[in-house]
């Protein structure tokens, strides 16, 4: 397959509340922004990176670091109802050229590297999948997991004959981790889903898995970069 071209798309919203400013909060010396800015910039499979942000202070500091901002997000999709499906769907819509894939980029999940984008795209056109999401392995099988009803009374999610008999026996199971959704464009603006059937995961691993929603998760962040200094990208600001 001939190199597709892609869009990257960085959505940012302000207003969080689970850590205001979120977004923009200076974590080992780099805004939030900055490590899917660095990510993105990196990677030799993106031919344009841009942000959708309705924050005056998000679009700021994304350029700064060296990301387009070719408009901004209409307020109608800056509310906790809209969802990232629309927020792209704009974005692709309020550009003039047209790429083959579109790449969704979240900044809550700043361990993602240039490494995982590109392989992502690659596995793409190998496979010639519809999709290709980030995966990391589940912390815990599923298959023992437990419903609980109003009054408290628990019951197993999997009926027993469904349940592996030794843990050792489940198979492997994954979750997405959020780091990135990469759809080719035309099919998604038809669908408007992020995970059509048949979609493919590049698994990273638990550790670079990180989806910063809480300050605990900062702190949790900075001490994995304490731990591995090379997993704070190396992005200079601009003037």
């Amino acid at each position: 397959m001939t190199k597709p071209s892609v869009l990257a798309v960085i959505t940012a919203r302000g207003g969080s509340k689970g850590v205001p400013g979120k977004n923009i909060r200076p974590v080992c010396g780099l805004p939030l922004i900055a490590w899917t800015i660095a990510a993105a910039r990196g990677a030799r499979t993106v031919d344009r990176l841009i942000l959708s942000s309705d924050d005056a202070a998000i679009i700021d500091m994304a350029r700064r670091y060296g990301c387009e901002v070719p408009f901004v997000r209409p307020a109608e999709l800056a509310t906790d109802s809209a969802t990232s499906t629309d927020v792209l769907a704009h974005a692709i819509e309020a550009l003039e050229q047209r790429y083959d894939l579109v790449l969704l980029l979240q900044p809550t999940s700043p361990l993602r590297t240039a490494a995982d984008i590109d392989a992502a795209v690659e596995l793409l056109c190998a496979t010639g999948a519809p999709g290709v999401i980030a995966v990391c392995p589940s912390e815990e099988p599923p298959y023992w997991l437990l419903c609980m009803d109003t009054e408290g009374a628990v019951s197993p999610l999997f009926p027993e004959q469904e349940r592996p008999r030794r843990r050792q026996d489940a198979p492997p199971t994954y979750r997405p981790n959020g780091a990135l959704y990469l759809v080719p464009t035309e099919a998604f603006l038809r669908e408007r889903t992020l995970l059509p059937e048949g979609t493919r995961g590049w698994v990273m691993p638990m550790q670079r898995s990180v989806d910063i929603d809480t300050m605990e998760d900062i702190d949790y962040l900075e001490y994995l970069c304490s731990r591995h200094p090379e997993w704070v990208p190396k992005l200079e600001g601009q003037a």
